[in-house]
């Protein structure tokens, strides 16, 4: 792979702002996956949040459940490490607009109806880490300095570190 472009996709700032929005989030991307993949915390599994995604008409639901599982499991991951944080924000991003439109979006804006709101504040906090990185104490920070670019104080995703 082109060394510019993973210079591009891990450069960040040295901002703790990321971090804050990154650990939390994180958290709660993987709990979410762990229920879709693995049943933990409630959830029902690939089989059974399969199932419920094919009622819905999201098919092949099995292949539907695998994707958004492991978009938000590993995804978190990613988040929590802040490792390849653009990257995965984006997926988080796309699988959190999914989810909007496919389930949430006829019953309004609040959670209370199984509403819309939490899915857009997770989809608002990824689209900002797609622009800033995973910021102060990530791994993409140490990686940008080992590729021999430094951390700025605000960079865009198209512009990268300079040596």
């Amino acid at each position: 792979m082109n060394n510019t472009l993973i210079k591009k996709i891990v450069a960040t700032d040295n901002s703790f702002a990321s971090l804050a929005l990154r650990i939390p989030t994180g958290i709660i991307f993987m709990a979410h996956g762990a229920q879709k993949l693995f049943g933990a915390f409630g959830g029902y599994g690939l089989e059974g949040t399969g199932q419920w995604m094919a009622s819905i008409g999201l098919e092949p639901g099995y292949l539907m459940a695998l994707g958004a599982g492991s978009a938000e499991f590993f995804g978190g991951l990613a988040l929590l490490l802040g490792l390849l944080v653009r990257p995965a924000a984006a997926v988080l991003a796309f699988t959190m607009l999914v989810a909007i439109f496919a389930v949430h979006i006829g019953n309004g804006l609040f959670m209370s109806n199984n509403g819309y709101e939490f899915g857009l504040a997770l989809l608002s906090i990824s689209v900002a880490l797609v622009f800033s990185g995973g910021g102060a104490l990530s791994a993409d920070q140490a990686l940008a300095k080992k590729l021999g670019g430094r951390s700025a104080g605000h960079l865009s995703p198209g512009r990268q570190a300079s040596a």
